[in-house]
């Protein structure tokens, strides 16, 4: 293909009636005047001196990526991984937190609720106590206590329990031979929990050993020349 920009074919057609170099009548378009030998050439229509045909130019055509373009589709694709990757991570944490922060409101709501009715339960086990827990009174104290039961909600605090100090409050003190550790002795209120948190401490009153258990001394060396421990 030459650099020369081919020109359109141009076609000039004489429509007059008369031809001006004989004088005579021209045949319509398409016809032959009498006598006239047959050919391509219609009176009437000259081709310019100049003319020449043009064929139709192609339509540039689209070039492919280059070696370079795969190279940016795999970085944009790598960056889109990565971007996607990070959404997922945040949206995941975000979860666990909504999550973790329900739960914490349900557990704060479940204790809220029944440290209001400890002081009803301590006048249920006062009314047990002493007999008077019967006819409908009883029924309200069983469905009131199992409540408790279904928010998660144990009473713990019986005598002879062991005292300790994260689930004891003592508010009295003696001592006898009939116990080697202190030991809660007599219940004065429960205490209540909900899994290991403690809701309520239970009042007791404590007692103590009258002999209570010497130290132990420290290892004593066998070896000759030891000193002595105190």
């Amino acid at each position: 293909m030459t650099d020369r920009e081919e020109q359109p074919r141009v076609v000039i057609r004489d429509k007059r009636r008369i031809d001006p170099i004989s004088g005579e009548v021209r045949a319509p378009a398409g016809e032959q005047p009498a006598g006239a030998p047959p050919g391509p050439t219609v009176a009437g229509e000259q081709m310019s001196e100049h003319e020449t045909p043009v064929d139709e130019q192609p339509q540039p055509q689209e070039q492919p990526a280059g070696g370079g373009g795969g190279g940016d589709l795999a970085q944009q694709l790598a960056e889109r991984t990565e971007d996607l990757q990070r959404v997922t991570a945040e949206y995941a944490n975000y979860r666990r937190r909504v999550d973790r922060d329900r739960s914490l409101m349900v557990d704060q709501a479940a204790e809220r609720f029944a440290v209001q009715l400890f002081p009803i339960v301590d006048d249920i086990e006062r009314a047990r106590d002493h007999d008077e827990l019967t006819g409908g009174f009883k029924l309200v104290a069983d469905r009131l206590l199992g409540l408790l039961d279904g928010l998660g909600v144990e009473a713990f605090g019986k005598a002879g329990d062991e005292f300790d100090p994260a689930l004891h409050e003592a508010v009295m003190h003696d001592t006898s031979a009939d116990v080697a550790v202190p030991t809660a002795t007599t219940v004065l209120r429960q205490g209540f929990r909900r899994g290991d948190r403690v809701l309520r401490t239970a009042m007791v009153a404590v007692t103590e050993p009258e002999n209570p258990a010497p130290a132990q001394a420290g290892p004593v060396s066998d070896e000759p020349g030891a000193p002595a421990s105190d």
